[in-house]
């Protein structure tokens, strides 16, 4: 499995594998991911970094807190849901440029 494997370039792959992972965090505080729910009645954003940065309410939903819970809930969880799968996605082509030791979708 090791085989091939220089140990002293090591401190060097681990240097790029930081400023990969810098780069990695800076462009992603610079994506935007948006999830609607009820037909677009409840809109959350977030950036790449898993902050909201938006939320819009439809103004039919004000006197129905139910209603506004369960879309509003779904939507987080949708956007979450993007946000964790690009961070997944932009990990996995960070580890596959030092070897292969990607991570399986």
């Amino acid at each position: 499995m090791f085989e091939n494997f220089d140990l002293s370039k090591m401190g060097a792959m681990l240097e790029e594998a930081q400023k990969q992972a810098q780069k990695m965090q800076e462009e992603a505080s610079t994506k935007e991911f948006t999830a609607k729910s009820g037909g677009g009645l409840v809109s959350v954003s977030m950036n790449g970094n898993g902050e909201v940065i938006d939320i819009t309410i439809d103004d039919s939903l004000l006197n129905d807190k139910e209603s506004l819970q369960i879309l509003l809930i779904s939507a987080m969880n949708d956007v979450t849901k993007m946000v964790e799968d690009n961070k997944k996605l932009a990990t996995n082509q960070m580890l596959s440029h030092f070897g292969g030791f990607g991570i399986k979708p």
